[in-house]
Order: C-alpha cells, then sequence, then structure tokens
C-alpha cells in the first residue's frame, strides 16, 4: 500500500482492535431506554495510529476501500463519504469535550463485512476513540468512550441510533452475552453457553430504501406515541414505564404505526429478560422461539424486515438442528442470526446458499461468529 499520504515512514505508537456485535434478542428497544442482548464477536477493524508532528493536519487510509481523508483538526465539516463522517465525528466530539488533539496519521483494516448488520460503523467509532485516548493520553473512560461514539454517530453522521452497538464494541467480554439496561447502562454478563451450539449470521447482501432514514423514522414514531403518553401521565419517561393496560387506555389517541411500534418494544423488552434467564439455565429451544417471535414483531409491528430476510427465517423452520432464527439490526437487509449445531453449519449453509440464490439471484455470505472481547488497546 502507498506511503504518500503520510508525513513520515508509518511506524505506528498505538494498535487498536474494535470488534463488531451481535444482538441475540432485543432489536430497537436500545433507543426506546429498554434491555437488549449483544455481545462483540470475534470479527473486528484494525487500527495503526501515530502521531505525526503536525499541529492540526490528520491523514487516514482505510486499507479495506483504498480510500483517503486528510483533514484539518481546526477546520473540518460533514463529508459526502459516509465512512468519513464517522471519523470526522469522532474527533469532532472528542474536542467539543475540550480535549486536545493534534495532527495524527491512521490506517485502518476492517475485516467486517459491510452493510451485514454487525455494527461496522459502532466499531470504527469505538477504535478511533479508544485509539486516540491512548495516542493522546486524553484520559476517558470507557464508558465516555461508548458514550461519545453514541455522541458521533448521532450529531455528525445523522444516524440516531442507540447505545447498543458501541457498548457491546467496547465493553464485551469473551464468551459472554451482555444483558444491557439501556437506561441506567446496568450490566449483567452472562456465560454464553451454547453446548453443540454456534451462531451462524446469513448476510442478505441487501439493503432496501436506504435503512438510515427508515431507522429514524421508526425512532420518530416511538418518540411521538411517548409524547402523547407523557401528557396524560408525566411519570412516564420512556416507553419502558408504559406497560399494555397503559397502551390500551390510550390506543384511540395513537395511529395504527404508532400502536404497533409500542406493542412491539412492550413484547421485545419482555422478550429479552426472558431469554437471559432461559440462557443462563440452557434452555436453547425455549430461547430461540423467542428468537422467531422477534422476527415476527419485527416483521409484522415495527416493519422492518424484508422479503429476503423474511425467506431465510422461514427456511430454518422444522430443521431440528437449528433452534431459533430472526432479523438482526436495523432492517430492511442485512444478515439474520441463527443459533444451531454446530455439526451441521457446514452442509446447511449450502443448503441455503443454493436455495436463497435460486430465489432472488444472489449468493448470501455465511459467517460462524463467536463471543469475543471489546475493543482492544496497545501501546508499542
Amino acid at each position: 500500500m502507498e506511503e504518500f499520504l503520510f508525513i513520515s515512514p508509518f511506524n505506528a505508537d498505538v494498535r487498536v482492535a474494535s470488534p463488531g456485535r451481535i444482538n441475540l434478542i432485543g432489536e430497537h428497544t436500545d433507543y426506546n431506554l429498554g434491555y437488549v442482548l449483544p455481545t462483540a464477536i470475534d470479527k473486528k477493524i484494525y487500527f495503526e495510529l501515530k502521531k505525526n508532528g503536525s499541529p492540526s493536519t490528520c491523514n487516514i487510509l482505510s486499507e479495506t476501500f483504498n480510500s483517503r481523508l486528510s483533514f484539518d483538526l481546526n477546520n473540518f465539516e460533514k463529508s459526502q463519504v459516509t465512512w468519513e463522517n464517522y471519523i470526522l465525528g469522532v474527533v469532532n466530539e472528542i474536542q467539543k469535550k475540550g480535549k486536545f488533539l493534534q495532527g495524527f496519521d491512521c490506517k485502518i483494516n476492517s475485516k467486517l463485512p459491510i452493510g451485514a448488520g454487525i455494527s461496522s460503523s459502532a466499531a470504527l467509532e469505538c477504535g478511533l476513540a479508544a485509539g486516540l485516548n491512548e495516542l493522546f493520553d486524553l484520559e476517558l473512560t470507557k464508558e465516555e468512550i461508548v458514550i461519545l461514539s453514541q455522541a458521533a454517530e448521532n450529531n455528525f453522521v445523522g444516524s440516531n441510533c442507540g447505545i447498543m452497538d458501541q457498548y457491546a464494541s467496547v465493553m464485551s467480554k469473551k464468551e459472554h452475552l451482555i444483558l444491557l439496561d439501556c437506561l441506567s447502562l446496568e450490566a449483567e454478563f452472562i456465560p454464553a453457553n451454547f453446548k453443540t451450539c454456534k451462531m451462524l449470521l446469513i448476510d442478505t447482501k441487501v439493503s432496501h430504501s436506504l435503512a438510515d432514514g427508515e431507522y429514524n423514522s421508526r425512532r420518530k414514531e416511538c418518540e411521538t406515541a411517548l409524547a402523547i403518553f407523557q401528557k396524560n401521565d408525566t411519570a412516564i419517561q420512556s416507553l419502558r414505564d408504559v406497560n399494555l393496560a397503559t397502551l390500551e387506555k390510550y390506543k384511540t389517541q395513537l395511529s395504527e404505526k404508532e400502536y404497533n411500534r409500542v406493542l412491539y418494544v412492550l413484547q421485545e423488552n419482555k422478550r429479552v429478560l426472558k431469554g437471559s434467564e432461559l440462557l443462563k439455565t440452557g434452555k436453547l429451544e425455549d430461547f430461540g422461539e423467542l428468537m422467531y417471535q422477534s422476527h415476527t414483531g419485527l416483521r409484522d409491528l415495527y416493519e422492518v424486515s424484508c422479503p429476503e430476510l423474511d425467506f431465510l427465517v422461514n427456511y430454518t423452520k422444522g430443521k431440528n438442528y437449528i433452534y431459533g432464527s430472526r432479523m438482526m439490526g436495523g432492517g430492511f437487509g442485512g444478515c439474520t442470526i441463527n443459533i444451531m449445531e454446530e455439526s451441521k453449519i457446514e452442509k446447511f449453509s449450502l443448503e441455503v446458499s443454493q436455495a436463497y440464490s435460486a430465489e432472488f439471484g444472489i449468493t448470501p455470505d455465511t459467517i460462524t461468529v463467536t463471543p469475543g472481547e471489546g475493543t482492544f488497546v496497545e501501546r508499542l
């Protein structure tokens, strides 16, 4: 790879490995301050960073895209190139906190599939924030890195994401899942005891109707419904304070869509809490049934699925070696997550790939993942 972008030969001062994440259950509940069950995975974005001696010139090389970005710390604005805004957003949030940065060079190499719904964006944000924290001795805590990275995506990128992706990318523990309360940020680490099973992701390789816009509209619908509840009951702070009785009480004040969105969120929060207890006792079949229920809710009530995702979930049904399947991520594409017997993965992957290709003319990617460690930083 050419080095001409950088001010001097690249000898990194800091290395970072920042993982993608999966979410077993609890989709679209984080920005409603509910519960989620994510973990980092063993697929990561890698960073090399160094100070370059300049007061304010920063140079970024994405080896994955063979793309380059240079900007001045004292004068930059939103880019037309999506991945650049994750970088600029993190720098912007660090400087808003009054932390002092100087010119730096950074190489980025991603081993995460883009658009698969495993949150390459959060891995990019958190990895850079953690690297700059180490490089410039900013003394940011892990929780501050999480919140700062979420703010970068909200404020600079313009995606109104919740806290789950960034939290999982930074805070995860190897071979554990995180039961995360997105209101208090209290977390319980649950051993990922899948016995003879593994998690298989199947990437649809499609993205419909620019998911970010639809994602933001779903959040807006939930916020509109919340405002109606709050007008009637000032004790309600978020949708987690709403129960089914309250929802039915004010149903006539909600649109059908708003009612459905809230109903889904209430049901999904219950599934997360119930599912966490099932995993603690190793009841994978019962947990898998909750995954199927989650997908049905995402498809029918939250309306964020698509024909490709539905096909992949439906294809798993009736196979006794697959315990659960659902769409994962924001929706309208991305991947499904499946809990299944490890011994069957190779054969099933070939079978489902052929069926999906015959249906849609697309060859999906299949990815086996394991629960991994959060963002790792090393000073060289």
